[in-house]
């Protein structure tokens, strides 16, 4: 743990909040109640998260409109963003998992590891306060913006446009599943062209879930 805590720049004056952190639904389970999840964590790291990427936004580009401050804020607190936090610090090998989910290859599940970010971000702030939270998002996320800003303006967009090269070509996004509670609900989405299956994604939202598949989709066209 403190080298986790040597990689966040942070140091827990209570290390049971960063070890609820990291412990999965899948863990507690098995403890017959003696862990707790960090599915509560994760509920309110979400939610500091978003409020201080949208706070930074919103105070340090008074010029962007609201679509597009919008769309940087979704690109910076994604899925695909949070797992690339934890890879940096190496999430994957702290968590604590369940038999089954650990050898169902649940430390490098993307979602698992996303979650943990959220959960990390949340008990950090309640150990040492919003400024040290902002300050773990600032360093590991808000560094992203750049990248942010200049990315496609969506996955979605990019596909129809190059899907469009051709006439006749229909796309079509289907919901194929949701699970998990209505404060965590994760969607997984089909994307489909001209009824041939090109690529999957899931998301917290159903639009995340349908940019991860446009992303997937992307990725086959160009492999042709």
């Amino acid at each position: 743990m403190k080298t986790l805590e040597e990689k966040l720049g942070y140091t827990f004056q209570d290390r049971a909040l960063l070890e609820n952190a990291l412990t999965h639904s899948s863990c507690a389970n098995e403890s017959r109640g003696r862990l707790q999840s960090n599915e509560r964590l994760e509920f309110l790291g979400d939610s500091i998260l978003g409020m201080v990427v949208a706070d930074h936004l919103y105070r340090s580009h008074p010029e962007l409109p609201e679509g597009e401050l919008t769309r940087v804020r979704a690109a910076l607190v994604c899925e695909e963003s949070l797992v690339q936090v934890a890879q940096e610090l190496g999430l994957g090998d702290y968590l604590r998992l369940g038999k089954g989910e650990e050898i169902g290859g649940g430390r490098h599940r993307p979602s698992i590891r996303a979650d943990a970010v959220e959960a990390v971000l949340a008990a950090v702030y309640l150990d040492g306060g919003i400024g040290s939270a902002r300050k773990i998002i600032q360093t590991f996320i808000l560094s992203r913006e750049i990248a942010g800003r200049t990315q496609p303006r969506d996955y979605k967009t990019s596909l129809q446009e190059l899907v469009q090269r051709e006439s006749g070509q229909v796309l079509q996004y289907c919901l194929t599943g949701e699970e998990g509670p209505d404060h965590d609900k994760r969607f997984f989405v089909q994307v489909l062209l001209n009824g041939r299956s090109l690529g999957s994604g899931s998301g917290h939202s159903k639009k995340e879930a349908e940019q991860m598949a446009a992303k997937a989709a992307i990725q086959v066209l160009k492999a042709e």
